[in-house]
């Protein structure tokens, strides 16, 4: 069988417009228009590629193709020399002199970024289309945006103004927003994600996250976990069961199955040169105002009463206590105030 190429042109941009990337590299629905072309010429059978563009824009060309596909780059100077010892290995070239986007079996050109916004548009559109046609169920098309890569399982409800991004995996009978960005993460199945957003994470079956819940990169959210308002996670691995219901940071941490974090529970992660990681077991209680300062071991089962700085590691079924014992002044209010008038 003949083995299909295509060459794409990136000419640069005319001098004067405002951006300076080549028409295909700017972005459609959070992906450029190459990767949308890429994966309509792969579902066309084609499985080489030759990119014709100056040296500095490879690196993002590169990004818009999968990483087994055999792609070349070159010069225009390059190229009629390459074409001919393709068209003699028996390859068939299709030549992409002008900037287009895939719209059902055509490609459209365009010339202009307000072209391209059009065209955008109309892809907002396909891509509603496709995934209503596969069991999933968005709430307000005109407030929902879902980026080309994106999977999502049957059953799930989008509510308004959701955002999807990049390598997306939603799983199925979720419930995603309204107010949810969520950018190259995975989320397991019934999980509900209300008002959050999350970047290059993964957050596991049965969860409840937000709202206004912000997870940071590389993070994991154990299975069944709860995840509350205002709580920040930042590389760190959750176990099954976890509970922050609000106003909590965990920072470079690993954590263990069923551990409660009290509301105001912080990880003193950076010592203003390096990060430091914070290790809590199993079902372990923190109380709330609890400070954790790394590099230390909270060991399974161990309870952390509230306002302690924890600065040691703490053995296993252990109570921390790191606080001032209060002390009260009779009758010091009283004689203040009369101070204070005279």
């Amino acid at each position: 069988m003949t083995e299909r190429c295509v060459a794409i042109h990136l000419p640069d941009p005319d001098h004067g417009e405002h951006n300076e990337r080549p028409l295909m590299l700017r972005t459609v629905l959070f992906c450029p228009a190459l990767t949308w072309c890429v994966r309509a010429w792969m579902a066309g059978g084609v499985g080489r590629f030759f990119v014709v563009c100056d040296s500095r824009w490879r690196d993002e060309a590169a990004a818009c193709f999968p990483g087994e596909q055999i792609v070349e780059y070159g010069s225009e100077a390059d190229w009629p020399a390459r074409r001919r010892e393709l068209e003699t290995e028996g390859c068939r070239i299709e030549e992409i002199r002008e900037p287009v986007m895939p719209r059902g079996r055509m490609m459209i050109s365009f010339h202009s970024p307000q072209e391209l916004a059009r065209l955008q548009a109309a892809c907002h559109g396909d891509t509603i289309a496709y995934h209503l046609g596969r069991g999933v169920q968005i709430l307000d098309p005109a407030s929902t945006y879902i980026d080309p890569r994106v999977d999502i399982g049957a059953g799930t409800l989008l509510l308004p103004n959701t955002i999807l991004r990049g390598e997306t995996v939603v799983g199925a009978d979720c419930e995603i927003g309204p107010n949810t960005m969520l950018d190259g993460c995975r989320v397991g199945d019934r999980t509900v994600v209300n008002q959050t957003q999350a970047k290059d994470s993964e957050i596991r079956e049965d969860c409840e996250i937000g709202p206004y819940t912000h997870i940071r990169p590389h993070c994991v959210v154990g299975r069944g976990s709860k995840i509350g308002a205002f709580v920040q996670l930042k590389n760190c691995n959750l176990g099954e069961g976890t509970k922050m219901a609000h106003l909590t940071y965990v920072g470079d941490a690993d954590v263990g199955d069923h551990v409660n974090f009290g509301c105001g529970t912080v990880t003193s992660n950076y010592d203003g040169f390096q990060k430091h990681r914070t290790t809590i077991g199993n079902e372990v209680f923190i109380g709330c105002n609890t400070n954790l300062v790394p590099p230390v071991t909270v060991a399974d089962r161990a309870y952390i009463a509230a306002g302690t700085t924890v600065t040691k590691d703490v053995p296993a079924d252990s109570l921390a206590i790191g606080r001032v014992r209060q002390e009260n002044k009779e009758d010091w209010a009283r004689r203040n105030r009369e101070l204070r008038k005279k």
